[in-house]
């Protein structure tokens, strides 16, 4: 079973940790206060002074500074990307030194959404996806000058499969009968059984397998324990300098950089890179406007709308409201689908019409939000493979109610959150209806309690007084978790979501807490603000998260679920859609009629109730560099933890 590296450990990690440290790229003496020299919090900057020094014989004009999103590390000295628990990824280590062999963009892409990176062409699989033949690059070198080969390659799987611990340890040994290596350039994969997607392993979207330098780890006696301090690296930049309290890390372009796949789009602008933990959404934004800070990973709603009024080199993916990237990443409501009431899709679909979604976007992102109605989101290319193909049955869609047909869908709902937003922004936000699909989403579910009370009495619900009780009378409670103040966005939707049930009846609660995925995991939980959902945003194949849906992987409630299936959602259609999928090759169309017969299912059965696209507040200073993707050049993601960001470098370049 596949279990691709997602965002989800990543984000369990940057909690308010990251609020305890300022802005280190300011003042880089190690041990000394993390604030720009000479500034005061608040104070309006000073001319922007393109020679003055970040480090020693690094001029601000030369150097790219972007927040780590993970805050300060706690073990600074530690590059051991392949271990479990690693918590350094974000310091541009997996995103401008390591490398993979494919990459799979959330947005357009530089020159398309797949890449070949390390890898020269495209996986080749034989007709029953039981054999995969990787063809290596020429050519590529590691920063010590030392060529990558097959036996990279080789001694990264070799050395997961027969060692217990690592990140892929599982993942290629469920997998992989055996290896072989033809020639330098060659790795052929025999399977234990067909895979049609076994090279997502190696695919990045946001991270995935990494390749290892053999030269390096082989000489360890304890490789796990290894710090790979320093790193070698194999992208088209090298470690120069970090801070040993964990709250820098600086980069420098390697003069071979045109031996590395990311020279082969092109050379990369910034002479130097530094991630940096600046700490709250406050400080950010004050960085910022000091231009002390050129790439922002994400801001509260209330910074993004002060750097859209105060500063005018800031620039956002979109120009104006609502600012924000939209992630290949669902936020829902994560219903436990073994729970009395919660195990009846009647129930599921009453909640769903009890949300305002118009509170909830406004609540979350001060209606910043990008609606989505159907289980995929509204990023990347998922409009022109989704949400236009299926405009029309989504409009004509039906369930259920007393007996009636009824058309749940609301594609006006989008159009009222602008409305609403409009009347604190002003003319910031859209009024093209266009613009409106394309930022705020196509619509959502309609907020209609009568339908909802219809639908909790179809399923043997009672009210007692004026709350909703089981059909044996017995309290029917759910208190929704959610992330608590780390992530303002989703703690302020999960606070809606509560608000609007109570107003319908039910005895709901809201649980903010930072370890929900202790609790989600193993099933202990009735509701949670949350996804189970990621998509690759630039291919519409959907198998990335619904290989572990199929009921062969089910775990009941009591264990950690497989994979994503947190909600524990089982349907015969559902495997059948997956089997297929599995058995279709990666790029075949089928897949996405397959992906859209899922879509159609899912809303159906509303196992969990999708909301939107995780916005992210990435904001970007041109005082320095220029080029960052937009919605209109959307060549890559601009979010700065990505792995897929190495495709920045590639196209922004010094204003100077």
């Amino acid at each position: 079973m596949m279990h691709p590296i997602t965002r989800r450990g990543f984000l369990a990690a940057a909690t308010a940790a990251a609020a305890t440290t300022g802005l280190a790229a300011c003042n880089l003496d190690r041990g000394a206060p993390n604030q720009g020299p000479g500034q005061a919090p608040g104070e309006e900057a000073p001319p922007p002074d393109g020679t003055r020094e970040v480090a020693p014989g690094v001029q601000r004009k030369d150097c790219l500074i972007l927040e780590n999103p993970t805050g300060r590390i706690t073990t600074p000295d530690d590059f051991n990307r392949w271990r479990p628990g690693f918590t350094g990824s974000s310091t541009g280590l997996q995103q401008i030194a390591l490398d993979a062999l494919w990459y799979i963009d959330p947005d357009a892409g530089v020159n398309g959404v797949w890449d070949n990176a390390c890898a020269a062409e495209k996986p080749i699989y034989n007709d029953d996806f039981t054999q995969m033949t990787v063809k290596l690059r020429e050519g590529l070198m590691w920063s010590d000058g030392v060529e990558f080969t097959a036996e990279d390659l080789h001694y990264t799987v070799d050395l997961h499969m027969n060692n217990d611990g690592w990140s892929f340890t599982g993942q290629f040994r469920g997998n992989v009968a055996s290896m072989e290596m033809p020639d330098k350039y060659t790795v052929v994969f025999n399977l234990k059984q067909p895979n049609s997607r076994f090279h997502a392993y190696f695919t990045v979207r946001w991270a995935a397998c990494w390749m290892m330098p053999k030269h390096i780890f082989e000489k360890e006696s304890d490789p796990l324990a290894f710090k790979f301090n320093p790193p070698v690296s194999l992208s088209a930049y090298k470690l120069k300098d970090f801070d040993p309290n964990g709250n820098w890390y600086l980069w420098e372009k390697r003069e071979d950089w045109q031996k590395t796949s990311m020279g082969l789009i092109g050379e990369p602008g910034p002479k130097f890179a530094m991630y940096t933990a600046p700490g709250p959404s406050d400080k950010r934004v004050i960085a910022q406007t000091q231009h002390n800070l050129d790439v922002i990973h994400d801001l509260a709603p209330e910074g993004m709308i002060k750097l859209a009024n105060e500063s005018k080199s800031s620039v956002g993916w979109f120009p104006s409201f609502p600012w924000a990237h939209p992630d290949p990443t669902l936020p829902m409501v994560i219903y436990n689908n073994e729970k009395p009431g919660l195990d009846r899709k009647e129930v599921r679909w009453a909640l769903t019409l009890a949300i305002d979604i118009v509170r909830v976007s406004l609540a979350s992102y001060r209606g910043a939000a990008t609606l989505s109605a159907i289980h995929v989101p509204p990023t990347g290319l998922y409009p022109q493979y989704y949400f236009d193909p299926l405009e029309s049955w989504l409009n004509e869609f039906t369930i259920d109610v007393g007996g009636t047909p009824y058309k749940p869908f609301d594609a006006d709902a989008s159009n009222r959150a602008a409305e609403e937003a409009r009347k604190t922004l002003g003319d910031l936000v859209p009024t093209d209806p266009e613009q409106i699909k394309t930022a705020l989403g196509r619509g959502w579910w309609k907020h209609d309690l009568a339908a909802a009370e219809q639908l909790m009495q179809a399923a043997g619900m009672k009210k007692a007084g004026d709350t909703w009780a089981l059909p044996d009378g017995s309290p029917f409670k759910i208190a929704l978790l959610s992330a608590a103040e780390s992530n303002p966005t989703m703690n302020r939707a999960a606070s809606m979501v509560v608000e609007s049930w109570k107003e319908f009846g039910i005895d709901a609660s809201h649980d903010a807490r930072d370890n929900t995925g202790d609790l989600v995991g193993p099933g202990d939980y009735s509701a949670a603000v949350g996804w189970t959902i990621e998509t690759w945003g630039g291919h519409p194949d959907l198998f990335y998260f619904l290989n572990s849906w199929h009921s062969r992987f089910y775990v009941p409630s009591g264990k950690r679920a497989a994979g994503s299936n947190t909600m524990r959602w089982k349907h015969p259609d559902l495997d059948r859609i997956i089997t297929e999928i599995q058995s279709l090759d990666f790029d075949d169309p089928k897949g996405i009629e397959l992906g859209q017969e899922f879509i159609k299912l899912a809303a159906a059965e509303m196992p969990v109730t999708p909301m939107m696209s995780y916005n992210v507040f990435t904001v970007c200073d041109t005082t320095y560099f220029t080029g960052y993707p937009t919605a209109d050049n959307p060549y890559t993601n601009p979010v700065p933890n990505w792995g897929n960001t190495k495709y920045m470098f590639t196209q922004i370049k010094p204003k100077s």
